[in-house]
């Protein structure tokens, strides 16, 4: 396996070439899905950067919130079992946080931008 450079520096120069090398040279449809291509790669990169420590925080906040263990598909099947039964809802401790958190977890990947994500950023630091 390769050190360096690590794969989320690789997609970043990727994209950055794109970006500023190639995109001012293409118009029209193709300069369309050249930004959607390079805005997969951004995602990707904010993937790889953000989502493994998301990940294992979603699961043991799910493994306390159900007093089980799992893994985290696992565990989001079970969660989803238990709210369909109705043995969960929103007056289940902890289990408003635990959505918010990830709702936000998964913001920061996929739209980091959005307006009302970074206006709860603010409010929430």
């Amino acid at each position: 396996m390769q050190d360096e450079p690590t794969p989320t520096e690789l997609i970043k120069a990727v994209a950055d070439f794109l970006r500023s090398d190639i995109a001012p040279m293409i118009s029209g449809h193709n300069a369309f899905k050249l930004r959607v291509s390079i805005n997969a790669l951004d995602l990707v990169t904010r993937q790889l950067a953000l989502e493994q420590g998301g990940d294992a925080a979603e699961a043991v906040r799910l493994s306390r919130l159900l007093g089980v263990q799992g893994s985290l598909v696992d565990l989001n099947r079970t969660l989803a079992d238990r709210i369909a039964k109705g043995e969960v809802d929103l007056q289940t401790p902890g289990l408003a946080d635990h959505l918010w958190q990830t709702t936000m977890d998964k913001l920061a990947v996929d739209q980091p931008n959005y307006g009302s994500y970074k206006r709860e950023l603010g409010e929430k630091s």
